[in-house]
C-alpha cells in the first residue's frame, strides 16, 4: 500500500525534509553561524513557560509581589539560557577527516574534529547520524576554549560501492535543558565500501604458468603453493613455513624460484555464479592472498590488475571490486 496514505504525516514530513536537506551545502568544514544554527524549546521549557504562565496569574490575581519576583526572576533565568544555549554552537566549527574504505555489513567510522577559538568552554555538545534512530547514537563532548575536541560516530552501509557521507546533526540544551539548539550539517566526502568476503572461500585457484614457463603449480588448502626447500641463513622470516616447521621440527622455506615460474591470477570468469557472490568470494581471495605475501593479479569485466603485493596492491584489486 501506498505509505502516503498509510501515514500522510510521517509522508509529508520526510517529503519536506529531504527536499529542506537537499538545499544544504555539501562541505567537509562548517562555521555554525546564526544562518545555519537552529532553535526551540524542548518539552521541559514548554512545561517551564506553562509553569510561569500560571504563576502570572496567580500574581496578578491573589496582587502577590513575590510572585511576582519568582515569576520574572525564572523568565530572566530562561532567556539568559536561551542566549548561552544558542552561543554553545554558533561560532564552532567542525570538520570531517578523510574517511577510510570499510567492507560492506560493518560500520564506518567518521571522525569529525570540533574547534572552538573563543576563551570560554563550550559544554555538552552531542554529534550523531541525522537518520540514525537508536537511542545511543549521539556521542557528547565539551570543547575546551582554544582548543579542539574529536568526536567518532558510525554508520553501516550495507551494500558496496561509493557512498556519500549521510547528514550528521550536532546540538546542545546546555545549560537549563529548556532549549534545544541544533544544526544540520551535509558533508561532500564519500566512503568506499568493499564487498564483504566470503566466510567461508574454497582455496585460492591454481597458479597460472608465466611465458615459457613450466605447466601450472597447485595452491594446496592453506593458500599456500606447494614447494619447499630446506631453510637456509638469510631466508626471510615470511618465507619460512611455521606449520611445517611445527610438525616436523625443523625450518623449511618456500621456493622462491619454483614460485617465480608461476602467477596467481584471481579471475571474474571463475569466482563461481552471481554478481555479489563472485565479487565476495573474490574479495576473500584478495585478502587471503595479501596476508600470505602472495603476488597476484586480478581479472574483472574490462580491467585487468597485473601481479603484484602490498598494501597498495590489496587496496587497489578491493576498489575495483567495489566499483566492478
Amino acid at each position: 500500500m501506498d505509505t502516503a496514505v498509510l501515514h500522510p504525516v510521517r509522508f509529508t514530513r520526510q517529503r519536506f525534509r529531504q527536499w529542506w536537506q537537499s538545499r544544504l551545502p555539501l562541505s567537509d568544514i562548517m562555521t555554525l553561524t546564526q544562518r545555519n544554527v537552529y532553535i526551540l524549546p524542548t518539552r521541559p521549557g514548554f512545561m517551564l513557560g506553562a509553569t510561569m504562565l500560571l504563576l502570572l496569574i496567580g500574581s496578578i490575581n491573589y496582587q502577590l509581589n513575590l510572585g511576582y519576583l519568582l515569576t520574572f526572576l525564572l523568565a530572566g533565568s530562561a532567556v539568559v539560557g536561551m542566549h548561552v544555549c544558542h552561543a554553545t554552537l554558533r561560532g564552532l566549527t567542525m570538520s570531517l577527516l578523510s574517511p577510510e574504505a570499510q567492507f560492506a555489513g560493518t560500520s564506518a567510522t567518521l571522525t569529525v574534529q570540533l574547534t572552538n577559538t573563543r576563551k570560554t568552554t563550550r559544554y555538552g555538545i552531542g554529534m550523531a547520524i541525522l537518520e540514525a534512530t537508536h537511542e545511543d547514537r549521539w556521542v557528547w563532548t565539551d570543547v575546551p576554549a582554544q582548543a579542539m575536541a574529536t568526536v567518532h560516530v558510525a554508520f553501516k552501509p550495507e551494500r558496496r560501492g561509493l557512498h556519500r557521507v549521510p547528514p550528521l546533526t550536532a546540538e546542545t540544551r546546555f545549560p537549563l535543558g529548556t532549549f534545544r539548539v541544533w544544526t544540520v550539517w551535509r558533508p561532500a566526502a564519500q566512503v568506499l565500501v568493499y564487498p564483504a568476503p566470503e566466510a567461508f572461500p574454497p582455496p585460492l585457484p591454481p597458479g597460472e604458468p608465466r611465458a615459457g614457463g613450466a605447466a601450472a603449480m597447485r595452491v594446496n588448502s592453506t593458500g599456500e603453493f606447494d614447494g619447499v626447500r630446506a631453510y637456509r641463513r638469510g631466508d626471510p622470516l615470511k618465507l619460512v613455513v611455521w606449520k611445517k616447521a611445527a610438525k616436523a621440527d625443523e625450518l623449511v622455506s618456500r621456493d622462491t624460484q619454483q614460485a617465480q615460474r608461476y602467477e596467481l591470477w584471481l579471475d571474474y570468469a571463475q569466482a563461481g555464479a552471481g554478481v555479489e557472490a563472485k565479487l565476495s568470494r573474490l574479495a576473500a581471495w584478495v585478502v587471503q592472498a595479501d596476508k600470505i605475501g602472495l603476488d597476484f593479479g586480478l581479472r574483472l569485466p574490462g580491467q585487468e590488475i597485473k601481479p603484484a603485493s602490498g598494501e597498495a596492491h590489496k587496496r587497489r584489486c578491493l576498489e575495483a571490486l567495489a566499483l566492478c
